[in-house]
């Protein structure tokens, strides 16, 4: 586990892909014990650790995820985290297309089947969805493959891996929303790279980035591809 940052009130790691923040039906150790162990240890604290998820990241992708040490810092970030105040996320996605365009906004409509654990991105509002949104650029080039950056302004399920889909961009990797094949660790080429925030108690601006673990090589993009 590679502790990003700390302080008295928050907690930041970079999750490796395959990883789950939270317990689940799995009944695989979850970051978040993984945390309160490293806390407990590091600090010989007696008794159980006060350890909040703030938010989450799908298993397969990797990156920044933020953790509150305290109630009151649970509490302040939940509500900005879910009312997107004060916090900027920004992906880094490895897709086989390229975009019609370098950059440019994402709208759709999101509709979860819980029953396939998978979203449905539609074009124009329907009932159930919900409106999804994300800006992206265009910033790499491999001989295979392209490397997009992502700020995501809503936080619907796997809006990012659903949005990039609909655009006849999959995620490599990830077959469940249309990948050729598989990466050989399950992992999908999705890392959340940065995180922005206000912090919960000192007001401070917290800026917090994560290198993504990739063997590719990527030219920047210029004006054209």
């Amino acid at each position: 586990m590679t502790v990003l940052y700390e302080d008295n009130h928050v907690i930041i790691v970079n999750k490796k892909s395959g990883e789950i923040v939270q317990g689940d039906k799995t009944g695989d150790v979850p970051l978040s014990d993984i945390v309160k162990d490293w806390i407990k240890a590091r600090y010989n604290k007696p008794g159980n650790v006060f350890l909040g998820v703030v938010h989450r990241l799908d298993r397969p992708v990797s990156g920044v995820v933020v953790f509150a040490k305290t109630s009151k810092a649970l509490s302040r970030l939940n509500t900005m985290f879910a009312q997107h105040e004060n916090v900027k996320k920004t992906y880094w996605a490895i897709t086989k297309n390229c975009p019609e365009k370098l950059e440019g906004k994402l709208v759709h409509w999101i509709k979860r089947n819980e029953k396939q654990n998978k979203s449905y991105a539609y074009d124009r509002e329907c009932p159930g969805a919900k409106r999804a949104e994300l800006n992206y650029k265009v910033i790499g080039k491999s001989d295979r493959y392209y490397l997009i950056e992502i700020e995501l302004l809503t936080g619907r399920h796997h809006q990012i891996r659903c949005q990039l889909a609909k655009i006849g961009c999959p995620i490599k990797g990830d077959l469940k929303y249309g990948a050729q094949r598989s990466n050989p660790d399950g992992s999908i080429s999705l890392h959340a790279h940065r995180i922005t925030f206000v912090h919960p108690v000192s007001k401070e601006t917290i800026d917090v980035t994560a290198e993504m673990n990739n063997t590719i090589s990527f030219a920047p993009i210029e004006e054209k591809v």
